[in-house]
């Protein structure tokens, strides 16, 4: 009998909950980069060992919303909580603040096994760390685990303290599974990855990504379209940059990443429109993949 189940990893935005999700899983399901809300979606990474097998749901980081998209990355993340067997509340060691707190007080209410995560701990001297872990110390958790997602420390005894969460069940997927989210998004997104990780700060939030196109050519080439979307006519400028050079590199990083995910070369073709308030168009959330069809 395996010991299986689900795991929510929440915690305001930019705390490294990709990161560790793509640690635990062992592979790149999540995209990450340093800006904020860098998640949208719900996304699913498994991992199995030989008994046991841990199911993890990486959400969008908790905040305010200010827009329609915002609104939908919020009830993403609450939908996440249902019907969980652990919860991993994730904190930036290096920058735990009081909207940390607050999430971390929030989430003690929720009745299952659940631990505080303290992310970065690579980058703090160990007295700040055990301070931090003594702040925490009385809210209301079953384990407090220092790690780092980005260097890997810490990570396999988190996932053994997960393990020790999980009740026996059945094994939820297949062993060769790591997610569930179909190639075109996960290609989609790694295209959005690289013009997050490029763009100048006011450009980010207001980039969407729509898949016009996936096609297997040959058992060696697929061809993909891809329309990148932008709130303003001056941001469609940068995008593409001086002689379409930015618009070129974030092809070229993205096509690298995606030919790795597919196992064949990649004929990429990516363009730039503008999409003016998007953001807060529901017809527009819907075409790229942020609102619920209901």
């Amino acid at each position: 009998m395996k010991h299986s189940g689900f795991v929510a990893i929440v915690g305001r935005p930019n705390v490294g909950k990709s990161t560790l999700m793509n640690a635990m899983v062992g592979e790149k399901v999540a995209i990450v980069s340093n800006r904020p809300q860098t998640t949208r979606n719900r996304i699913m990474g498994v991992w199995t060992g030989e008994d046991s097998q841990l199911v993890f749901l990486d959400t969008p980081g908790l905040h305010t919303p200010r827009t329609r998209l915002g609104e939908y990355m919020m009830k993403a993340a609450k939908d996440a909580l249902q019907g969980i067997d652990a919860l991993v509340v994730m904190v930036d060691a290096t920058a735990a603040g009081k909207q940390d707190g607050k999430i971390v007080e929030d989430m003690a209410r929720y009745d299952v096994k659940k631990a505080i995560v303290l992310n970065k701990i690579d980058l703090l001297p160990k007295e700040a760390l055990l301070e931090l872990i003594q702040r925490y110390q009385e809210a209301g958790y079953d384990d407090i685990v220092p790690v780092s997602a980005r260097s890997g420390d810490g990570v396999e005894h988190l996932r053994e303290v997960l393990i020790s969460y999980m009740p026996e069940g059945p094994q939820y997927f297949p062993g060769d599974t790591i997610t569930d989210q179909p190639e075109r998004l996960i290609c989609g997104e790694l295209i959005r990855e690289k013009a997050l990780r490029h763009l100048k700060d006011e450009v980010p939030h207001g980039i969407g990504v729509e898949m016009m196109r996936i096609q297997r050519q040959s058992d060696t080439l697929t061809e993909i379209h891809a329309t990148i979307y932008c709130e303003r006519a001056a941001h469609k400028g940068i995008i593409i940059g001086k002689h379409g050079a930015m618009l070129k590199q974030i092809g070229q990083e993205a096509r690298a990443d995606i030919e790795t995910l597919l196992g064949t070369h990649v004929h990429l073709q990516l363009w730039v429109k503008v999409r003016e308030d998007w953001r807060n168009r529901m017809d527009d959330l819907r075409t790229l993949g942020y609102e619920d069809k209901e």
